[in-house]
């Protein structure tokens, strides 16, 4: 784990995700790398620093634009099963290409920026939801080690990153000169300032159940069983909650009023065209992964396999071949693939909830969060405190 007290540099922080996605992995292929880098290719200390952080930077960029371009498929398959319709089936095989087909036309639109407009404002906003973005997926494991940097208030740290994304729209929405922007932009202030509320009681339920801030070892407490049934009936209602105000959070239907286009055209991005309309449609796409990812995490064991009284499922355990002496995991499925699965099962639901329910008005909105979601949420808060100090679960 890293100390956020340490003075490390940002190139020191970076190399995690490349150069130590394991134990065993930081201690023979970092060094060789590194000696590798700097013998044969000439680089200095800080040079191979800068390289480091030049191809985490591009690994992360193609790693957000891949994962959108996944989840626009996966939502037009999804609704179109739901809808009873074929969904896209013409570009390439099975539809396959039609994400790379959208990208080439909104390259082609034009970038138009309203005469009206506070032009640096608004040439800013969408950039700052992506920044929240990338922040938020800095300290996400998805494998033992696989994470950019291990913060020890990683927790606390999500929590106050995951507040910038209504800068964003705010800023879209008041700098726009637009009436429909504007409404788009107060309904999401309102919105995912109540709406941080609740998810945020539910993760310190699960801080106080584990006795740890930091993302990795929440993961790691729960490698004899997931936190979804080790907190009893509070981790049940504790992941229900979350999920659907962590749906509330990042604007997705049912909850989507800020860009309700029976009512506000499009909201806070009515007046955005192009590259800058897709980079919210993309942050959007992105924040539901993290909503999933989150969820797993916090409540499916992460990376861990399926462990049920203490026993971990689809895992061989048995001497070591080496080492008869000393016994050793013989067979495992990685636990990126874990992880993966478990958050491709969240964001179904999620894309479930969208082509189900109904847009709630605003009035049911905020009694929903202010009436229901928040006393239970305090509640379940209380109901772990008892669990953990009776011993119940460890």
């Amino acid at each position: 784990m890293i100390d956020s007290n340490a003075a490390l540099t940002a190139s020191d922080l970076i190399q995690q995700l490349i150069l130590r996605p394991g134990p065993t992995l930081s201690q023979v292929v970092g060094p060789a790398l590194k000696a590798y880098v700097m013998g044969h290719g000439g680089f200095s200390e800080a040079g191979y620093h800068a390289l480091v952080a030049f191809l985490c930077a591009n690994a992360m960029a193609g790693f957000v634009t891949v994962t959108a371009l996944v989840l626009t498929l996966a939502e037009r398959k999804v609704a179109a099963f739901f809808q009873n319709r074929k969904g896209p089936n013409r570009v390439g095989p099975w539809g396959l290409l039609q994400p790379i087909a959208d990208v080439l036309k909104l390259l082609q639109k034009e970038d138009i920026v309203p005469r009206a407009a506070d032009k640096p404002v608004f040439l800013l906003a969408p950039f700052v939801g992506m920044i929240a973005t990338y922040m938020v997926l800095a300290i996400i494991p998805f494998d033992k080690g696989l994470a950019v940097t291990d913060l020890n208030i990683g927790v606390l740290y999500i929590t106050a990153v995951s507040g910038l994304g209504v800068l964003s729209i705010l800023m879209a929405g008041w700098s726009s000169a637009n009436k429909y922007s504007m409404l788009g932009g107060l309904r999401s202030a309102a919105q995912i300032v109540s709406y941080e509320l609740s998810p945020a009681l539910v993760v310190l339920s699960v801080v106080l159940f584990t006795g740890t801030l930091s993302v990795q070892a929440i993961v790691e407490k729960q490698g004899q069983g997931w936190n979804l049934w080790a907190m009893g009936p509070m981790g049940v209602v504790g992941l229900l909650i979350y999920l659907v105000a962590g749906t509330a959070e990042i604007n997705r239907a049912p909850f989507d009023l800020p860009e309700a286009e029976s009512e506000l055209v499009a909201g806070y991005h009515t007046e955005y065209s192009g590259m800058r309309f897709s980079m919210f449609q993309l942050a959007e796409f992105m924040n539901m992964f993290i909503i999933a990812a989150l969820t797993a995490t916090l409540f499916l064991g992460g990376w861990q396999p399926l462990a049920i009284a203490g026993h971990r499922l689809l895992e061989t355990v048995g001497p070591d071949p080496l080492d008869p002496a000393k016994t050793v995991v013989l067979f495992a499925i990685p636990g990126y693939v874990y992880f993966f699965v478990k958050t491709a099962l969240v964001v179904f639901v999620i894309m479930w909830f969208r082509w189900t329910f109904p847009r709630v008005r605003v009035d049911q909105l905020m009694k929903l969060e202010w009436k229901i979601l928040l006393p239970l949420s305090f509640v379940n808060l209380i109901a772990v405190a008892l669990w953990a100090a009776a011993g119940f679960g460890k």
